[in-house]
C-alpha cells in the first residue's frame, strides 16, 4: 500500500511539474513569452531643475555593454530618433543573457552630427577602460580650435545585474551633460555703443578628450572661438536725475565649450582685434563658482558644474574705454572683485 501511494504522489508531481511548464506563456502572458528581458531606462536629472530631461533633451544613445568578469565588450547598441522623445522610453538589450556587466553610456546629437567621436570597439576584444569620446577640432598653424557650435554630449556609466528571473528587469542609467554654453556681453556704463568687430573672444581648456568614466585625459589645449558674434542692444540710465533709459549696442558673443571640471584650466580672454592686446582675461571655472550660491552650498563644485550648463558673463567699460575693474556679472549674480590684477 505504501508503495502505491508513492507512486501516485511522484505522478502527481510530475503532472504538476508539466502543468507549470506548459503553462509558462500563460503566466507570463505580459511578456508575450517566458523570456528573460534586460532593459534600460536613461534619465537626465543632472541639472539645475533637478527634473528628468532625457526626452526633450537627447536625441541619441550609443550603449556599451562589457562582462564584469572578463571586462570584455559583449554588446554595442544604438538609438536615436523620436523614439527617445517618449518619456515611457526603455532600451531593450537584444540578447543579452543574465550576468552582471559594465554599461558605458555615450548621447547625444554631437555624436550623430560629427563634433564628437567615440572610439572603435570590437566585441570579445575591445575592454571598458579602451572607449574614450574626443571632441573634433581643427588644426590651424599647430592651434586646436573650435569655431562651430559644439553639439550636446552626454555620459553615463552604471554596473548593473540581471538576475535570471522569468520577465522583464528594468535598470535605470543616470546622464550628465558634458557640454556648455557660454554668452559674453559687453556693454558700456554710458550711452557709447560697443562695437562687436572690435573684439576677438576666446576661450582656452584641455578639456576636449573624455575617458570612458567621463574623466578627463592629457589632451591639446584647445582654443575655442565663438559661433555667434551680434550686436545686441542693452538699457543704460543715461541720466540720473530724470532716470532716462536709453539704449545702446552691446556685443553679444555665444561660444560652446567641453566639460568644465573643479580646479580646470579654463581661461576667458577677450581682445582687441585692431591692437591685438588682452583686455581681459578671468578663469573661468573659479568665476562660475563664485557665484555657486548658498542655495547649492550642499552640492560639490563638481556636481554644480555638471548641473549647470549655460553662462552668461556681463563685462562693462568705462567712460575711458577703460573695463571697469570692480565687478562683473555672472548669470544674474554681481561679482565684486578684490584684485584689479585679475582682469588686465
Amino acid at each position: 500500500m505504501a508503495t502505491l501511494v508513492k507512486k501516485i504522489l511522484i505522478a502527481l508531481m510530475l503532472l504538476g511539474l508539466g502543468t507549470f511548464f506548459s503553462s509558462c506563456e500563460k503566466i507570463f502572458e505580459y511578456e508575450g513569452d517566458c523570456s528573460i528581458h534586460c532593459q534600460i531606462r536613461f534619465r537626465y536629472d543632472m541639472n539645475m531643475k533637478f527634473a528628468d530631461a532625457f526626452a526633450n533633451s537627447v536625441s541619441h544613445v550609443t550603449v556599451y555593454v562589457y562582462d564584469a568578469g572578463t571586462g570584455k565588450l559583449v554588446l554595442k547598441q544604438t538609438e536615436s530618433g523620436p523614439a527617445l522623445s517618449d518619456r515611457n522610453y526603455v532600451m531593450e538589450l537584444e540578447g543579452l543573457q543574465p550576468g552582471t556587466y559594465d554599461i558605458v553610456v555615450w548621447g547625444g546629437d554631437g555624436l550623430e552630427e560629427g563634433t564628437f567621436t567615440a572610439s572603435e570597439v570590437t566585441a570579445g576584444v575591445s575592454e571598458v577602460t579602451e572607449i574614450q569620446c574626443m571632441m573634433e577640432r581643427d588644426n590651424v598653424d599647430g592651434k586646436a580650435q573650435v569655431t562651430e557650435d559644439v553639439r550636446q554630449l552626454y555620459h553615463g556609466i552604471r554596473r548593473v545585474t540581471f538576475d535570471d528571473t522569468y520577465g522583464t528587469q528594468v535598470e535605470e542609467i543616470s546622464l550628465v551633460k558634458n557640454t556648455n554654453v557660454v554668452r559674453i556681453v559687453l556693454q558700456h556704463l554710458y550711452v557709447e555703443d560697443v562695437d562687436p568687430d572690435n573684439f576677438i573672444f576666446e576661450i582656452q581648456d584641455d578639456n576636449g578628450y573624455m575617458d570612458y568614466d567621463n574623466d578627463l585625459l592629457e589632451d591639446d589645449m584647445i582654443h575655442y572661438y565663438p559661433w555667434s558674434v551680434t550686436a545686441g542692444q542693452a538699457g543704460i540710465e543715461a541720466d540720473i536725475y530724470t532716470k532716462t533709459i536709453t539704449n545702446v549696442n552691446a556685443a553679444v558673443a555665444e561660444l560652446t565649450i567641453g566639460r568644465l571640471m573643479e580646479g580646470g584650466n579654463t581661461i576667458l580672454n577677450i581682445y582687441n582685434r585692431e591692437k591685438g592686446e588682452k583686455v581681459l582675461s578671468i578663469p573661468l571655472v573659479d568665476y562660475a563658482l563664485l557665484v555657486k550660491g548658498n542655495y547649492n552650498k550642499g552640492m560639490s563644485d563638481q556636481e554644480y558644474l555638471d548641473r549647470q550648463d549655460e553662462y552668461n558673463l556681463t563685462f562693462f567699460l568705462d567712460g575711458a574705454g577703460r573695463w571697469i575693474s570692480s565687478e562683473i556679472y555672472i548669470n544674474s549674480w554681481r561679482v565684486v572683485l578684490q584684485e584689479d590684477s585679475v582682469l588686465q
